[in-house]
């Protein structure tokens, strides 16, 4: 009987995480839950939660349905979450084709492009553009790292539209951009 509270518990838990943060990896919940990778499976089977793959797939697809401003094609990175005017948020896996040879550090311009794709994504309107925008590359990003970008709309004044974005990699931040977003009438 024990183990049967135990487990409802742990379960209680397991949604609660993934609600939390979706990107956990079975293998990061079951040391969070302090049991093995195939107990944990079986929990997320039960109660019907898809593996980490399937659920950023799942939610890169709603998060696509909702753009307005840019489509899903002219997205830097993959769109795996978004709210209009909120939030949204990107990843992006640092390819061989994406750094410099020599150093094998990658090129700044696809990491401006993915905040800037995700900053313009955020927006609820029909054309929007770059106004300003103030960058700082924080540390050198290699071949083979995924940077995740969240972005956030701080304010809204008028037609313009105050936006921070955030890009970190498995372990810190690495780059961060103010933009300020025009949108403008059809």
């Amino acid at each position: 009987m024990m183990a049967r509270i135990h487990k409802k518990l742990r379960q209680e838990i397991l949604k609660e995480k993934i609600d939390s943060n979706p990107f956990l990896t079975d293998g990061e919940l079951a040391v969070l839950l302090n049991v093995s990778i195939q107990t944990l499976r079986l929990d997320r089977l039960e109660l019907g939660i898809p593996e980490l793959r399937e659920r950023t797939k799942q939610m890169a697809e709603r998060a696509q349905d909702k753009l307005k401003a840019i489509t899903s094609n002219e997205i830097v990175g993959d769109l795996i979450d978004l709210e209009l005017d909120k939030q949204g948020i990107s990843i992006l896996h640092i390819t061989p084709e994406m750094v410099f040879e020599k150093t094998q550090i990658a090129r700044g311009h696809y990491v401006f492009s993915q905040a800037n794709s995700l900053a313009l994504a955020v927006i609820d309107a029909p054309t929007a553009l770059t106004g300003v925008a103030n960058v700082k590359y924080k540390m050198p990003i290699h071949v083979g790292e995924k940077l995740i970008a969240k972005a956030e709309v701080i304010r809204k004044r008028g037609n313009k539209s105050f936006i921070w974005v955030k890009t970190r990699n498995e372990k810190q931040e690495v780059f961060r951009a103010k933009f300020i977003m025009v949108s403008l009438e059809p």
